[in-house]
């Protein structure tokens, strides 16, 4: 039942393959990681001869929580960009610029470099005065994921990230699974997956902590948490196929903080959800 569906649609997979997703950055969000590359495990195994290059442009906006954990949301707008070549490289607005340097039928590794926004008090006076701007920063990450098969299409992925100089610091992870959901069609298609993030006790202090020196010049409590599992979510991406060329993509997303995170006194809301849309033409 499963194989039938997925061969019979089989063309909408590649055809998804090539649109960007619509996140604008490596900075966490309640979008999972696996939504920023979605498709593009399944591009062997739906499209054996790949071309040499592959060019989306488009433009799509996001509306995510200032900051993780935060009440005031932030509507971000800008370009759409995805530049591959064959399966060996990309520069993309989702992924970031990156190689996969172990790549199979069913299986990719590689590294990429992003780039993480940071947190500036000024965008939340009430909450985070008194407290330091998290920097904006570089972010290397490596990645891997693996399809179970054509059959059933099962994506699992895991990355872990690393900033430079001062940024957020410290080692950020996620593990998560997507894959095809039935009832799509050559004009619709549609994937969802949970997910997982992980975090150092360094990336966890400077997003969640407060030190002493900062709870005597902020009035807010001290909190020290540790590493472990941060979060946990879901997300869904959308794609409608206006003209073989011409897409409209939307990926909504729901993170729920978990306890070493939502102990901090610097949370607002523990449920984040967040939705990007966009539109993209195919070259």
């Amino acid at each position: 039942m499963i194989a039938s569906g997925v061969r019979g649609w089989a063309i909408v997979l590649v055809a998804w393959i090539l649109l960007p997703q619509s996140g604008f950055t490596q900075t966490p969000s309640p979008l999972q990681e696996w939504q920023y590359s979605s498709g593009i495990e399944l591009q062997r195994l739906y499209e054996p001869h790949i071309p040499q290059w592959k060019v989306v442009l488009g433009a799509g906006a996001e509306a995510k929580p200032l900051y993780d954990g935060a009440q005031p949301y932030r509507l971000q707008a800008g370009p759409v960009i995805s530049i591959r070549y064959s399966d060996i490289a990309f520069a993309s607005t989702g992924e970031g610029v990156g190689i996969n340097a172990l790549r199979g039928a069913n299986y990719r590794m590689g590294l990429a470099a992003g780039y993480d926004l940071g947190r500036r008090v000024s965008d939340d006076e009430n909450h985070l005065h008194g407290l330091p701007d998290i920097r904006r920063a570089p972010v290397f990450k490596a990645f891997g994921s693996y399809v179970l098969s054509k059959d059933f299409p099962l994506v699992v992925r895991g990355d872990v990230r690393q900033s430079i100089g001062r940024g957020p610091d410290g080692m950020i992870g996620d593990v998560g699974a997507y894959m095809p959901i039935p009832g799509s069609s050559e004009h619709f298609a549609l994937f969802a997956g949970p997910s997982i993030t992980i975090a150092s006790r360094k990336y966890l202090n400077k997003r969640f902590g407060v030190t002493a020196s900062q709870s005597l010049t902020s009035g807010i409590a001290s909190y020290r948490p540790r590493a472990g599992v941060t979060a946990a979510g879901l997300g869904v991406s959308t794609t409608a196929f206006i003209t073989d060329r011409l897409m409209l993509n939307a990926d909504a997303a729901m993170d729920w903080l978990l306890p070493d995170a939502r102990g901090s006194p610097l949370i607002q809301r523990t449920a984040q959800p967040a939705l990007a849309i966009s539109v993209a033409y195919m070259w």
